[in-house]
């Protein structure tokens, strides 16, 4: 026999939470193929086997908290002619009853409880709409009664008031996902530990607009992917970051870590939240390339395909509210990072252009959030003004990148 354990995936990663076991006891599994879904705080991972053979008996509920190192799973290795039943060995020798044990459908948890307290598992009824035995449908098990049992887990007297009052009114109760839950507790506690103020600017975006529908076609042509509007952002805000670099920087400790590279992060929805991979080297990276890098990020991110790596060192991260229609808003700080650029939707608005004109202009409005602690207000007004100036002006945007 071998075991499956939980590896060590990042140094900053303790713990993860099973969100869908890809193989069944009874299934054959070749070495390096994957077994399990595991979701972590930045991003979900597929564990394998380091072994071949059976899967003999799963240990660990999809929904369970396993730590790193912990055994998750147990394999008959080699080459079985007849795989094991959906069971484990000790059921089959406690020898509960003559009944098929093995034909019922279990949690691991469910089933140690079982064998723990003599039970047959063929007695128990689910309340499950799969018909999936839980650790619930064994607890509240009575002796022969086989009919549907009701569960009833145990609250606070106060949760039971708080249903009594609110039982005529519909809800829908979820589980937070772990990376959901992550993503609020950084929140929260970016909010207590930095002093973050936000500055706001706007662009005129016509100059970027026209660029792009001269050369769009021939960009696709030679490049295979399209002239979108982040190459341009990612190029004026590494620009800024070079003429302001506190922007680009960290607190470690006592000392103030200002980073010579431009790592930029690139916020993208998915169905579980937020996430930021990184645009790694921006710097060095030609419009095409940068286009590129954002489009398979996003689309990694989408499929559940990010790794680690993509997501850890950024130095300064880009949001675009404006893909949802966020006319301004306040980004909150990708900690331990001091500085997040706000994009917001494209609106034609009338414009002043001198004390005579006024024009429809397609306006954008930027909004730039800091850490006061280290960043001045002189500062993150001028970082905003340089990237508005430089996207207002893409010939010097391209001279100066």
């Amino acid at each position: 026999m071998a075991q499956i354990v939980v590896p060590e995936l990042a140094e900053s990663i303790t713990e993860g939470t099973i969100a869908q076991w890809l193989k069944q006891p009874g299934e054959r599994v070749s070495k390096g193929e994957s077994i399990l879904e595991l979701e972590t705080d930045k991003v979900n991972v597929e564990i394998t086997s380091d072994y071949s053979g059976v899967i003999k008996e799963v240990l660990k509920d999809e929904g369970d908290t396993v730590n790193i190192g912990e055994t998750i799973a147990i394999i008959e290795e080699g080459e079985v002619a007849n795989p094991v039943p959906h069971v484990s060995e000790l059921e089959v020798a406690s020898d509960l009853t003559n009944k098929a044990s093995n034909d019922v459908i279990a949690s691991p948890t469910a089933r140690k409880l079982a064998r723990e307290q003599g039970i047959d598992l063929t007695n128990i009824s689910s309340v499950d709409p799969l018909g999936r035995v839980r650790q619930q449908d064994v607890t509240n098990y009575t002796p022969g009664n086989s009919s549907t049992v009701i569960a009833s887990p145990i609250v606070e007297p106060q949760v039971i008031q708080q249903q009594t009052t609110t039982e005529s009114k519909p809800v829908e109760r979820r589980k937070m996902s772990r990376r959901r839950a992550t993503i609020a507790k950084n929140l929260v506690e970016v909010q207590h530990t930095a002093a973050i103020l936000t500055t706001f600017n706007e662009v005129d975006l016509t100059a970027v607009i026209n660029l792009r529908k001269n050369r769009k076609d021939s960009f696709l042509e030679e490049h295979d992917v399209k002239l979108g509007f982040m190459s341009f952002f990612t190029k004026a805000v590494v620009c800024a970051l070079k003429a302001y670099p506190l922007l680009n920087a960290e607190i470690q400790g006592n000392e103030l870590v200002v980073k010579k590279f431009y790592d930029i992060g690139i916020a993208v929805s998915t169905n579980e939240g937020l996430i930021v991979p990184v645009v790694r080297d921006a710097n060095h990276l030609s419009f095409a390339e940068i286009e590129r890098e954002i489009g398979n990020l996003a689309k990694k991110a989408r499929t559940s395909k990010l790794t680690l790596s993509d997501l850890q060192g950024g130095t300064f991260t880009i949001t675009n509210g404006g893909t949802f229609g966020s006319l301004v808003s306040t980004p909150i700080l990708n900690a331990p990072q001091v500085g997040i650029l706000g994009m917001h939707t494209i609106q034609n608005r009338p414009i002043a252009i001198d004390n005579e004109r006024i024009e429809i202009r397609p306006m954008m409005y930027l909004a730039l959030s800091y850490d006061h602690r280290i960043v001045d207000g002189k500062e993150a007004v001028g970082f905003l003004v340089k990237v508005k100036q430089l996207l207002e002006d893409p010939e010097k945007l391209l001279l100066e990148s």
